[in-house]
């Protein structure tokens, strides 16, 4: 592995930097968000890209963000169990990364700009404050992710703020059922956070992190884990009983048996690098739980 790093291109260490597999993170609220919309008055294709690239953007930040913080905080050692950092590892300089960011934030900004134009001030407050959580997830004086905020701050604002977010830019205004797909897909991205969290749960108690393994044990991420899929799945009927969605968002139920599965082998006890794969697949079945949901809106 180690050779395999000396021998990247730019190219290379700037897809490492960027973390692809977690992308399907920011773009699952947006998906959603967007068969939501659909079933309203208006539906801006236009704002839907755009808030489709802002929040890969903004993700992409984060990722940026997360890799020099942690760097300067001293959490990455030779014993990190995670994909590769590059400013760890000294692929990319801090001063590298940091213009990285700026950048990737400035074109998320633009993203913005056009947002606005569409559906006014509100979508520059909602920029505003997802970039800036996005910084303060892992650097500032006090970041969420070593204070225990980690899940709320996922649920918040990769549920509530990139779901109701959408359907407010592209739909023009946010129904109730908006709030409850918002619950679901926050729900099955902290389940990501859970995954990173057990992988690393040695790495951050040293590091100083607080987060439910951390401070509860496995066992008991384990079981938020399978709680927040069973509320994923309870909101599809729940969408029904109130009227707020027709029976095709069932279809949401074709991507249970991969969350069962998913969960099986976090409760098996998978420990290290395996768990790199658990974390890959979470973000894809979280992607195709809304794909699936966006469908059932579409149709229904």
């Amino acid at each position: 592995m180690a050779d395999q790093i000396k021998t990247m291109n730019v190219w290379q260490r700037w897809m490492l930097a960027i973390r692809p597999k977690t992308l399907p993170a920011a773009a699952a609220g947006v998906v959603a968000g967007c068969g939501v919309a659909f079933t309203l008055e208006q539906f801006h294709i236009g704002a839907a890209l755009a808030a489709l690239c802002g929040a890969l953007l903004i993700q992409v930040g984060a990722n940026l963000v997360n890799d020099v913080a942690d760097f300067y905080r001293g959490a990455d050692t030779k014993a990190r169990l995670g994909p590769t950092r590059v400013t760890h590892t000294g692929l990319l300089s801090a001063g590298q990364v940091w213009s990285g960011v700026v950048i990737v934030f400035a074109l998320a900004g633009l993203a913005g700009v056009y947002m606005t134009f569409v559906a006014g001030w509100p979508v520059i407050v909602i920029g505003l404050a997802s970039i800036l959580a996005a910084i303060a997830y892992t650097a500032g004086p006090c970041p969420l992710a070593y204070i225990g905020l980690g899940d709320l701050f996922v649920m918040i604002f990769f549920g509530f703020i990139a779901v109701c977010g959408t359907v407010f830019v592209v739909g023009g205004r946010v129904p109730e059922s908006a709030w409850w797909v918002a619950v679901a897909v926050g729900a099955l991205t902290v389940n990501i956070l859970v995954v990173n969290n057990i992988r690393d749960i040695e790495t951050d108690r040293k590091a100083g992190r607080k987060n439910i393994p951390v401070v509860l044990g496995r066992k008991a991420a384990e079981w938020e884990f399978a709680l927040m899929l069973a509320l994923a799945f309870l909101v599809p009927l729940l969408l029904i009983v109130r009227d707020l969605a027709s029976c095709w968002v069932l279809l949401t139920l074709l991507s249970l048996p991969r969350g069962l599965k998913l969960w099986k082998m976090l409760h098996s006890g998978l420990e290290g690098p395996p768990l790199n794969d658990t974390l890959a697949n979470t973000a894809q079945m979280l992607l195709l739980y809304s794909v699936l949901l966006a469908i059932g809106f579409v149709i229904g």
